[in-house]
């Protein structure tokens, strides 16, 4: 199968915390970094995951906010370090290319928001994405 969904990231499986409907899987990214999905306990099972199953992690790049230091106080625990590889601006959005350890992510933001925060090849960012909007695919 053919996804459009270029933010892919392989890893492990180190937790699953079941609940009602959705479980929160904890993942190490080969980065070495940790990323938590939260996803339908539904999926677990189709998916066969257990702690050691080796996963996928997807993240469309309108899912992908960027910042140009660590965010403290809020929800969003997955917070990737990086540095900007490119940037290709339009009128109205914005695609930034950014390396984090283990791989590359791509974010679509606004061009105004990447005009505010001084986006350029090179630069530090954070790549901040929420739990909800991390889907895993079996690898």
């Amino acid at each position: 199968m053919t996804l459009s969904i270029r933010n892919q990231l392989p890893g492990t499986v180190t937790a699953i915390i079941p609940g009602e409907a959705m479980a929160t899987v904890k993942v190490r990214l080969d980065g070495g970094q940790e990323i938590t999905a939260a996803i339908t306990r539904e999926a677990v099972s189709d998916l066969g995951l257990t702690e050691g199953s080796a996963v996928r992690t997807l993240v469309k790049s309108t899912e992908i906010a960027l910042s140009t230091s660590p965010v403290e106080g809020l929800s969003i625990r997955n917070q990737l370090p990086g540095t900007v590889t490119a940037v290709t601006s339009g009128p109205a959005m914005t695609s930034v290319k950014v390396s984090v350890e283990g791989g590359e992510l791509t974010a679509v933001i606004t061009t105004d928001a990447a005009t505010d925060i001084g986006l350029r090849a090179g630069c530090a960012v954070v790549a901040m994405i929420k739990s909800t909007e991390v889907s895993l695919a079996t690898a």
